[in-house]
């Protein structure tokens, strides 16, 4: 594999704009120090904080390949998987290679670990998880965990001001399709929004109406919140 598929790139980019900011939160609220996981209890320690995880898929540097959780013999089956098992699914209903396959071969990317970390990041966006935390576990083995519906992580909403930094923020992690970032956003706030190719508007939280638009290459061009000026 040496590149993700059309499908699998969409589906990433949806989450990318709020993803990303959740991300950002999900680090900040982390403290530093050690880490222990206890995976029968789906238990996550790190210095004074315990969350409730799931084991969301391992990267391993040295042959280059990812598995997801829900595809380790060791864990199928256990409630420590049952959240990322979502992710096998919802490939199989939209047609998306990449959460269906048990382990991906990663090595012909220029950057596989940054392969890995894209695909945690959609993993993350598939289940709608508060971020994810990426973990050494071996010499050359990263484990990844997603926050399972633990109250404690702080959940970010939707800032009208800070909007244009948010969506150019997710707009410049994969480069794909910016009206996904910009949709995405929207939908996973709950925000209302119609368009077409060139424009989105959407209906924000307190009356304001935002406007993107985009140019002939699908980029964003502009990003107005007239009710902000």
């Amino acid at each position: 594999m040496s590149e993700f598929s059309d499908a699998f790139l969409s589906e990433a980019e949806r989450h990318a704009a709020w993803g990303a900011a959740q991300l950002q939160a999900l680090t900040g609220f982390l403290p530093q120090g050690p880490w222990t996981a206890d995976l029968p209890a789906c238990l996550y320690r790190q210095g004074e904080v315990e969350l409730r995880i799931a084991v969301l898929g391992t990267y391993d540097a040295e042959d280059h390949s990812w598995m997801w959780g829900w595809a380790n013999a060791g864990l199928r089956g256990t409630p420590v998987v049952a959240l990322t098992e979502e992710i096998e699914g919802f490939g199989r209903c939209h047609g998306i290679a990449e959460f269906t396959a048990g382990t991906l071969d990663l090595s012909g990317f220029a950057d596989p670990r940054r392969a890995a970390e894209t695909l945690a990041f959609a993993g993350m966006g598939v289940t709608g998880a508060l971020g994810y935390i990426g973990m050494p576990a071996g010499p050359t083995t990263q484990v990844y965990f997603l926050p399972d519906d633990d109250p404690q992580v702080p959940r970010v909403g939707l800032d009208p001001v800070a909007l244009p930094r948010t969506l150019m923020t997710g707009v410049s992690l994969l480069g794909h399709s910016a009206r996904q970032v910009v949709t995405g956003y929207f939908e996973h706030h709950g925000v209302p929004w119609r368009g077409d190719d060139h424009q989105v508007r959407a209906q924000l939280p307190g009356g304001t109406t935002a406007e993107i638009d985009f140019d002939a290459s699908g980029r964003i061009a502009a990003i107005r919140l007239p009710a902000l000026r």
